[in-house]
């Protein structure tokens, strides 16, 4: 039996938009399925992976390959984007989503009842989350066109500074705490997406940023993607203190499938056993509560235990999950029910 998995995170957005910038059609790549990345229309079937959060994501520019991640290691922030070219960017990468809404594709979510609704007509219920605001001006203009649009989900920063707040470098062995928190302008768009009900994500932040919104949203605290920083010492990864404070506020810890934040040694390896999930989940359920539980895959953004492999092996992570000893009613909660709260939570309120 195939257990619906509603994911907290992922980037197919940011893959369908390089490829379009190549001249593939994004529609076709999603529908028809291609062997490259982690999720399409196919391979999410295939997997029970009914939908998830689908993020607006700007890479940084590199000049020549990317640095190795060898622990021990300690990356540098990339330079802030330009904001004019950053909104021009992330429109692009929103009208993808629209696009494969109209295409039938899939069905953009605004509230929990279009999830269900997309659910039941088998139809991948994607919710449009930002990953790192730089293409929202300081005053909130384009904050209210893109919730419009269907935004519904946002984290202040990715890993580098912006208008808004201070990202985690990618470092291990790392506190998080490596630097300050929310900006003036960040305190401001916590408050709005509070105001206008949409999410806003605590991964990548800072420690400081994190207790900045703990200290001023009236929301549950969410962490879309993110795991034990007391198993898995990177920067990344949240400590005790921290999530105490998520379970505190009825928030949410979508477990991260990315190696490097799962395994002891920091290795980004895709020969990283599912065992090491299951750990990451099993201490998140003892100190968050089974209430406050998910998974954020980071598909299409990361590198992934090769037990999962892509969207269509959900289900051996499921099926781990039930070897180690958790529940059908368990299963429910960690794979779908308790995003769908904390959406409700948030979205209730008025717009």
């Amino acid at each position: 039996m195939i257990q619906p998995v509603f994911d907290g995170h992922n980037d197919v957005l940011l893959r369908l938009w390089q490829h379009a910038r190549s001249g593939t059609d994004p529609v076709q790549e999603f529908v028809s399925g291609v062997p490259v990345g982690h999720i399409d229309g196919p391979r999410a079937k295939a997997g029970g992976l009914v939908g998830g959060l689908c993020a607006i994501f700007l890479p940084s520019a590199h000049i020549g390959p990317p640095p190795e991640r060898q622990p021990p290691f300690r990356l540098p922030l990339p330079n802030p984007l330009d904001p004019a070219a950053a909104l021009q960017a992330a429109l692009a990468i929103a009208a993808i989503a629209l696009r494969l809404d109209r295409a039938g594709a899939w069905r953009l979510c605004r509230s929990v009842a279009d999830i269900e609704a997309a659910c039941a007509a088998e139809l991948f219920a994607a919710v449009l989350h930002m990953e790192g605001c730089e293409a929202l001006d300081p005053d909130l203009d384009a904050l209210t066109v893109l919730h419009a649009a269907g935004l519904r989900s946002l984290g202040p920063v990715w890993s580098r500074p912006n208008a808004f707040g201070h990202g985690v470098p990618f470092a291990f062995p790392s506190s998080p705490d490596t630097g300050p928190g929310l900006t003036e302008a960040g305190f401001r768009l916590v408050r709005q997406c509070n105001r206008l009900g949409i999410v806003v994500d605590v991964s990548h932040i800072t420690e400081a940023g994190f207790w900045d919104i703990a200290g001023v949203t009236d929301q549950p605290i969410v962490a879309s993607h993110s795991n034990v920083h007391a198993l898995t010492p990177a920067s990344r990864n949240l400590t005790d203190r921290q999530l105490d404070a998520i379970a505190e506020s009825g928030g949410i810890v979508g477990l991260n499938y990315a190696t490097v934040f799962l395994r002891a040694d920091g290795l980004d390896d895709a020969r990283t056993p599912l065992a090491d999930m299951v750990r990451h989940i099993d201490y998140l359920v003892e100190r968050v509560g089974i209430d406050g539980v998910g998974l954020g895959s980071d598909f299409d953004g990361a590198t992934v235990p090769e037990g999962i492999g892509d969207a269509a092996g959900t289900q051996n992570l499921v099926a781990a999950l039930r070897n180690a000893g958790y529940g059908d009613e368990e299963l429910d909660k960690i794979c779908r029910r308790n995003w769908l709260r904390v959406l409700a939570q948030t979205w209730a309120k008025p717009t």
